[in-house]
């Protein structure tokens, strides 16, 4: 089973578990939520399980931090949609392994009684077809969303638009990696790991 919840980014000097909005969620939140390396500047990322996160906190976030912030809408490691939101109120969406995304959001026709007998067919690899371009028809505009929140960040990003758009095209195995990748794609610097053992 793969990872499904949330991963929040945000940038503060205190730990974002000190949030208000995290305050309301009961005494055993900690053992639902994992920090990730932190990365310079005061980016933070934590992993929420499940059903901690509302899509109400985004706006409460970004106004506790006064900085840009984003989360990622996690399914089982496959598929994520993340959500980004400045102080200024601007919003971008994007989601992460299309391929999968569009086998979510394809509506299966109302004459279906048994979904498991039209998965695999011809018909349902037509309407993940037709499902896959419309996402993909939203890239460019998501890539554009992408680089004007980093950089009401204060990112200086250096990437031109056509490397987010192939990352946001990308396809990775658990979608976290992808999530993290478009974070140090956009320019926000890499965690500092510990150096490898030789």
């Amino acid at each position: 089973m793969g990872f499904s919840g949330h991963l929040v980014f945000a940038r503060s000097e205190r730990p974002l578990l000190e949030a208000p909005l995290f305050g309301t969620t009961g005494p055993g939140l900690r053992d639902d939520v994992s920090a990730w390396q932190p990365r310079p500047g005061g980016w933070q990322t934590l992993q929420l399980e499940q059903g901690i996160w509302d899509a109400e906190h985004l706006p409460t976030l970004v106004e506790w931090t006064g900085a840009p912030a984003c989360v990622a809408d996690v399914s089982d490691s496959s598929v994520a949609l993340v959500t980004g939101l400045d102080p200024g109120g601007h919003r971008w969406q994007a989601w992460l392994n299309l391929e999968n995304a569009a086998a979510l959001l394809v509506e299966e026709p109302e004459d279906v009684d048994d979904v498991s007998l039209w998965i695999g067919t011809e018909e349902f690899e037509e309407a993940i077809g037709h499902k896959r371009a419309e996402l993909d028809a939203e890239v460019p505009a998501d890539a554009e969303g992408a680089l004007a929140w980093a950089s009401a960040a204060g990112v200086q990003t250096m990437q031109q638009q056509s490397r987010i758009e192939d990352l946001l095209r990308a396809r990775e195995t658990f979608v976290e990696e992808l999530f993290d990748a478009l974070l140090a794609e956009l320019g926000f610097p890499e965690a500092a790991h510990s150096p490898s053992q030789p």
